[in-house]
């Protein structure tokens, strides 16, 4: 009688477990013929897993490139009137690049420092929906959580879902969020430091960096006419209510998009459904 052999769950090219086909073999233990063969626990697409080396090349360089941002924060925080100690507590222990341009931006500004850090606060909620979905994909002991929350960023989300395996997420998040936080704090002290010999950090560009990188990350990601939909939904909410709203709320109005965009697509569906259905009762009573 032929064995069935089925594959362990494994996370997809998109990081959502999925089961590889059931694996028929003979009593020689070889694959029957016309059968699917069995593919090992966290192998990549088409069986292939990515090669570790290559999972740390590409985290390297986002770490590297995003960490360099680094000097122009700690530039804008000694120009906010931050001292050296509260500029490096801010990298230390928010480490949400965003959030922490938003605070110092704010105060430079001459905002109320509460109002400053409430839109800082705002701005980094959308980093407890990457860790909601993190958390699937990592599967870490109870114990390694709460440290490993403290580099649920940007970065690390995009390079750990552009990942074919749980091997590779857990590489791709570790090797980024690693370099990223020891390159941005390391950064963020020599900015603060020579904070006057910098002079002006829209010339250097260096807070481009993270943004242009996410984006980079991203694009290739959005596969489906669907996916690409709730990105283009949620670019307009963010720049539309960016003029009328608070630091990070539009950024919190912007994820509005994906319930919105599945909202109208299952509308289409069902009418198409309803369509189909009234149909093929005419056709019966006929």
């Amino acid at each position: 009688m032929p064995e069935q052999t089925a594959s362990a769950d494994r996370p997809d090219a998109a990081g959502i477990p999925a089961r590889s086909a059931p694996e028929t073999k003979n009593e020689a233990g070889t694959a029957a013929p016309g059968v699917t063969a069995h593919t090992e626990p966290g192998a990549g697409p088409g069986g292939e897993p990515k090669p570790d080396s290559a999972v740390v090349r590409d985290a390297l360089g986002v770490g590297v490139a995003v960490g360099l941002s680094g000097f122009a924060f700690g530039v804008t925080s000694a120009g906010a009137g931050l001292t050296l100690l509260q500029s490096c507590a801010l990298s230390l222990l928010v480490f949400t690049g965003a959030s922490q341009f938003a605070l110092v931006g704010a105060l430079a500004a001459g905002g109320n420092p509460l109002t400053a850090a409430a839109g800082a606060f705002f701005l980094g909620v959308r980093n407890t929906f990457y860790g909601l979905r993190l958390s699937q994909l990592l599967a870490l002991p109870p114990f390694v959580r709460p440290f490993a929350a403290q580099w649920v960023i940007d970065e690390t989300t995009a390079v750990a879902l552009a990942q074919p395996t749980r091997r590779a997420v857990r590489i791709g998040f570790t090797v980024t969020g690693l370099s990223l936080y020891v390159l941005w704090n390391l950064t963020t002290l020599l900015g603060a430091l020579g904070a006057e010999a910098i002079g002006d950090t829209d010339a250097w560009g260096l807070d481009a960096a993270g943004p242009a990188v996410f984006l980079a990350l991203l694009a290739p990601m959005l596969r489906t006419t669907t996916e690409r939909a709730v990105a283009a939904v949620a670019v307009v909410l963010g720049l539309g209510f960016l003029p009328v709203l608070p630091a990070g709320v539009p950024v919190l109005v912007a994820a509005l998009a994906a319930p919105a965009v599945l909202w109208f697509e299952g509308r289409g569906t069902g009418r198409r459904t309803g369509r189909g259905t009234t149909t093929d009762r005419k056709g019966t009573d006929r």
